[in-house]
C-alpha cells in the first residue's frame, strides 16, 4: 500500500429502513473532528467522544423511529460505523491489527481489546445494578451492547469490552466508549510488515 493510498482510508455508508435513516463518513486518518446529527442525545455525545479519542474524523447524520424506542436508531448507527471502520480498513497491510485500553472516568472502569481479525465475535461484560439500568429515562444501558454487538458485526472484528467497575451508569457508559475509541486508535496504526496474519490475508 502507497503513502497516498494509507492517506485515503476513508469510507461513507448509507443505509435506509422503514425504521431508520442513517448516513456515516469516517476517515481514519483524521484529526478527530466530529459532525454528530442523531436524534439522541447521548449516542451523539459518545460518538463524538470515538472520533476525538480514535482520533478518526467521523460523520454521522441520523433519523429514526425514537418515537416508539432508541433501540433500532442505535443499532443501526452502529452498523453504518462499523461497517465505514471495515471498509476503510481495506485490506489491512501494515496496520497494528490489535489494540487495547483501559480507561476510568471516576468511580468506573473499562476495558477494551479489539482484533480487527475479519471475523464477528463480541464478549460484553458489564455487570450493573439496578440504578444503572438507565443511563437516563430513555437509554437503557443494554443499548450500549447493542450498539457495540452491531459494530463488530459489520467491521468485522473481535471485540471484548469488560466493565471492571462502576456505580453510575453514564459513567460506565462513558468508559466503554472511550477505552473502545482508544484501543480503535492503537490496532488501527500503521507499523509496517505487510498483512499482519500468518495466513497472509484478513
Amino acid at each position: 500500500m502507497t503513502d497516498t493510498e494509507r492517506n485515503r482510508r476513508t469510507a461513507t455508508i448509507e443505509r435506509k429502513t422503514k425504521e431508520t435513516n442513517v448516513l456515516a463518513a469516517v476517515d481514519l486518518d483524521g484529526s478527530g473532528s466530529a459532525n454528530i446529527e442523531t436524534p439522541i442525545g447521548f449516542l451523539s455525545h459518545m460518538l463524538d467522544a470515538i472520533a476525538r479519542h480514535a482520533q478518526i474524523d467521523l460523520d454521522v447524520k441520523a433519523t429514526g423511529d425514537t418515537h416508539i424506542d432508541y433501540h433500532h436508531t442505535v443499532e443501526d448507527v452502529g452498523l453504518v460505523v462499523g461497517e465505514c471502520i471495515g471498509k476503510a480498513l481495506g485490506d489491512k497491510s501494515g496496520i497494528r491489527r490489535f489494540g487495547s485500553a483501559y480507561v476510568p472516568l471516576d468511580e468506573a472502569l473499562a476495558r477494551t481489546v479489539i482484533d480487527f481479525s475479519g471475523r464477528p465475535f463480541m464478549v460484553f461484560e458489564a455487570p450493573i445494578d439496578r440504578e444503572m439500568l438507565l443511563i437516563h429515562k430513555d437509554f437503557p444501558f443494554a443499548l450500549v451492547e447493542e450498539f457495540f454487538k452491531s459494530l463488530a458485526n459489520k467491521v468485522p472484528c473481535n471485540l471484548h469490552i469488560d466493565l471492571i467497575r462502576g456505580r453510575n451508569g453514564h459513567h460506565a457508559a462513558e468508559a466503554i466508549f472511550k477505552s473502545f475509541a482508544v484501543a480503535l486508535r492503537v490496532a488501527k496504526e500503521f507499523v509496517g510488515g505487510g498483512i499482519p496474519s500468518t495466513k497472509g490475508v484478513i
